[in-house]
């Protein structure tokens, strides 16, 4: 083998494709073992392939390693950053063809189907959002200091996102959020981020906390920021507002919110006035219309859940928040949720076996090879499986970053960072869901659940990474001989 050709395959990233691989063929068993169980040992070879989930997941397989190969063997690695709209472009029109002729699937149009194999654009459609995202950002003026320069990146990813809620797939739709982390690591304002999750905690506060009294707690935290920020008798003024909100607090919920939120308005308005007067600090208007915003949001969101949301979408809602609640209404909703989580804890420390697990292979669990794998590996590989396959996901999240911070490109950086944050959100809200912590919306955990069009996406993303960081030192020298 001559050197260049040897340096050649060498500057493949090889520490990130035997993650890929690993946690490909994790996948493959798991879904093997589903398939096992529920349908029996195949006849033949062509049984196996032709007539089994398993043996359609391995062709997707195959098909995958080849596509990779390809990408990052033979394909130009300049033709991503020449053509990244085109690429976006072409996944926008796909979300837009699947409404017109898609098939509707659990009650989605979000499938083209064709052979007996159904694929779903929005997974290419990420792929797409990645290079447009990285184009944009990575050109040399674009600036985030600049209304204008993040208002046309935002618009980027929230038109995949209006186009997937039309199918509907409220969980596809979501994972386009995780942009803003590449917005943010461009240098978007953190304070917009805070205000996000505050927004995000008084939506649901709001759902689980009457809407009076969220506001009567939104005042008095108000004024005990007034009183944090007065340094004369700062003792004395906390200890009184602590027996204010306790006040209000009771009034509250002892059916007294009208005389307990107008008392504590009085008092707010009053303090306001006085620090004003006195002071004239710059915090009181900031924290008069933080309390406006935060009040009008907790309001408006109780609103939105009650009148506005589909009963099926408020159950959702109920089924993560308020459990308890959903099950005396609809036993069955929990269901779904409950034995997630006892299959994985049934599991124990080392699980019951591979080919063994008597909750997710006896169909008491849904979508045991998809969306609630997880649940699969829980309950025959225990707390050391799961663990395993959560460290895989980290360390493997950890070489993108490291892979994005070493590239020499703003394109390649932006381009990692989108393919980073893809991850990451599938990672963390399909584990969420089978544990409880976040609502069950159905989005595959990458590379282990079963799907063509996922693996296939996740694949092509993973491996353009790869391509472009396989020429980052000749990118780099260019670069020097440029300057």
């Amino acid at each position: 083998m001559s050197e260049s050709r040897q340096t050649y395959l060498l500057n493949i990233d090889y520490v990130t494709f035997c993650f890929y691989l690993a946690l490909v063929a994790i996948g493959g068993l798991f879904i093997f073992s589903v398939d096992l169980q529920q349908s029996g040992p195949p006849e033949g070879v062509a049984d196996f392939f032709f007539k089994t989930q398993a043996g359609k997941q391995f062709m997707w397989i195959l098909i995958c390693l080849l596509v990779f190969s390809f990408i990052v063997f033979f394909l130009d690695h300049k033709i991503w950053q020449i053509f990244a709209f085109l690429f976006y472009g072409l996944g926008i029109g796909s979300l837009v063809l699947v409404l017109i002729v898609g098939t509707t699937i659990k009650g989605a149009t979000s499938w083209f189907t064709f052979g007996g194999f159904s694929f779903q654009p929005s997974e290419l459609a990420k792929f797409g959002t990645c290079l447009g995202m990285a184009a944009y950002l990575g050109h040399w003026s674009i600036d985030m200091r600049n209304t204008r320069h993040v208002l046309q990146s935002a618009i980027l990813f929230v038109i995949p996102i209006g186009l997937v809620l039309m199918q509907p797939d409220a969980g596809s739709a979501l994972v386009f959020t995780s942009f803003f982390i590449v917005l943010f690591r461009e240098g978007l304002s953190p304070l917009l981020y805070i205000i996000g999750f505050m927004g995000a905690a008084t939506f649901v506060l709001s759902i689980l906390v009457p809407p009076l009294a969220m506001v009567t707690a939104l005042t008095w935290l108000a004024v005990l920021i007034y009183v944090l920020y007065e340094k004369k008798q700062q003792n004395r003024w906390l200890l009184a507002v602590l027996a204010f909100g306790l006040a209000l607090w009771y009034g509250a919920y002892a059916g007294f919110s009208w005389v307990s939120l107008a008392l504590g308005l009085v008092v707010f308005l009053g303090m306001t006035y006085w620090q004003y007067a006195n002071f004239r600090t710059q915090l009181i208007p900031v924290v008069v219309l933080g309390f406006v915003l935060t009040s009008g949001l907790s309001v408006g969101s109780n609103y939105v859940f009650n009148e506005v949301l589909q009963p099926h979408q408020q159950q959702r809602i109920d089924v993560w928040l308020r459990p308890a609640a959903a099950k005396k209404r609809n036993k069955d909703s929990v269901m779904n949720m409950e034995n997630s989580m006892l299959a994985i804890g049934a599991g124990g420390l080392t699980g019951r076996g591979i080919f063994s697990g008597r909750l997710t292979q006896g169909r008491w669990v849904p979508e045991q090879d998809t969306d609630f794998i997880f649940c699969t590996i829980g309950e025959e590989q225990g707390f050391v499986g799961t663990a395993a396959v959560v460290v895989l996901y980290l360390l493997l999240l950890l070489r993108i970053v490291m892979i994005a911070e070493r590239q020499p490109t703003a394109f390649s950086r932006i381009y990692a960072y989108g393919v980073a944050g893809v991850l990451f959100s599938h990672f963390i809200v399909n584990i969420g869901m089978t544990i409880g912590l976040v609502p069950i919306i159905g989005i595959p955990l990458p590379f282990l659940s079963k799907g063509g069009s996922s693996l296939l996406g996740f694949t092509i993303m993973l491996a353009v990474l790869l391509k472009l960081d396989k020429h980052r030192g000749r990118q780099k020298k260019n670069v020097i001989v440029n300057f």
